[in-house]
This record gives structure tokens, sequence and C-alpha cells, in this order.
């Protein structure tokens, strides 16, 4: 009787160290990049929570850049401040395009509309007119490709980053050159392919944010 009570005590140990050892196989499981549908982090293609909020906060600031441009196309007063707009539109637009098929191809629920921070901005310049709007769209507009261009330097190979804007330190802001970047090496094949997205981007971002210092600039210069 003695033994029987031993042996059931070891067979109830053994059967809850089996069980411990499966809870513990099956957390690392679904904890492992790629796995299945429901995967804790990860999206059902896989994909990172971090690469889809980089991919949802670009979504907004090319957004952004669209819908102030529409703006600008309409409320502007000087011709360069219009041309500028209507490069925004054009240019955003086609990055619109491209950035939502990405982010069908991958899963990601990537917005289209304006956030509260840029409706806010957006408000505030339809209350402006002439020179007071020209001004302020111009600074916004550099406020918000440097924020863009920061975005993207973060998933860009440093040496490359590097090399391009040395090349483009002393050239005009009208002819900054549509250097190509490469980008951080991931193991992760969702996020360098989210990298590469981010890469490719980069030389227009740039360049926009280049235009949209010299449009600064131009503004002031007309206001004094």
């Amino acid at each position: 009787m003695k033994r029987a009570g031993i042996l059931a005590t070891a067979l109830m140990v053994s059967l809850a160290v089996t069980a411990g050892c499966n809870k513990a196989r099956n957390t690392a499981s679904s904890n492992t990049p790629g796995s299945a549908v429901g995967t804790a982090g990860r999206n059902a293609n896989g994909v990172s929570n971090s690469d889809i909020d980089f991919i949802r906060d670009i979504a907004v600031m090319n957004t952004a850049d669209l819908e102030l441009g529409r703006l600008a196309s309409e409320r502007a007063t000087g011709s360069d401040v219009k041309q500028f707009a209507q490069m925004m539109v054009t240019d955003h637009s086609g990055a619109g395009d491209k950035l939502q098929a990405f982010a069908s191809q991958h899963a990601i629920d990537a917005p289209a509309q304006l956030d509260d921070k840029h409706r806010n901005l957006r408000e505030k310049l339809a209350g402006k007119q002439g020179m007071d709007f020209d001004r302020d769209y111009a600074d916004a507009m550099v406020d918000e490709h440097e924020k863009l261009v920061n975005k993207l330097e973060s998933r860009i190979d440093k040496d490359t980053l590097t090399r391009a804007k040395q090349e483009n330190k002393n050239a005009p802001d009208t002819n900054i050159k549509a250097t190509a970047v490469m980008p951080e090496k991931s193991d992760d094949p969702n996020t360098q392919a989210v990298n590469q997205w981010a890469a490719d981007l980069y030389p227009t971002a740039y360049a926009h944010l280049q235009a949209a210092k010299s449009l600064r600039d131009g503004v002031k210069k007309r206001a004094t």
C-alpha cells in the first residue's frame, strides 16, 4: 500500500514535469519569428510591431504632406510656393500608392487619413492668408520633412548614409542628387523588406527637405 502511494506520487510529478516542458516549448514556439498566426508581437504575415509602427508613422507623414500640398495649391500666393505644393501633391500621391501596396502585401493596416496633430496643423494653415500662409506653410514643410528624413534614416545603413550626405553637402538646393543609399541589414526578412523600402524612399524625401529649406528662405526674403 505504501509502495503504491509512492508510485502514484512519482507519476504525478512526472506528468507535472512533462506538462511544464510542453508549455515551455509552446511558449518558445509562439515567440519564434515567422511562426503561425497569433504570434506575440507580430501580425499574420510575421511582421513585427516595430515594423508595423514604422510603416504607419510614415503613412501619416506622407498623407500630411499630400493634404497640406493640396491646401497650398489653392491658398498660396507665391508662384514658388504653388510650384512646391504641386510637387508635394504629385510625389506624395505616388509615394502613397507605393506605400499602400507595400502595406497590403505585408498585411499592414496603414492609415490614409490625417491624425489629430496634422489635422490641427491643416486647420491652422487654412486660417492663414497671403504671405502669412506662404511663410507658415514653408516652415511646416521644413519641419515635416526633417521628421520624415530622420525617421527614414533609422532604417538606413549608416556608412552609405554618410557618403550620400557628403556627396550632396555642397550641392545647390535646386540640384540635389537622388543618391542611392543601402538599407540597414537585418536577419528578419520582413524587417529587411521594410528597410529596403525606406532606403528607396529616402532620396526623394531628402531632396524634398532641401527644396523646403530653399522655399522657406525665398519666402522670408520676399517678406522683408
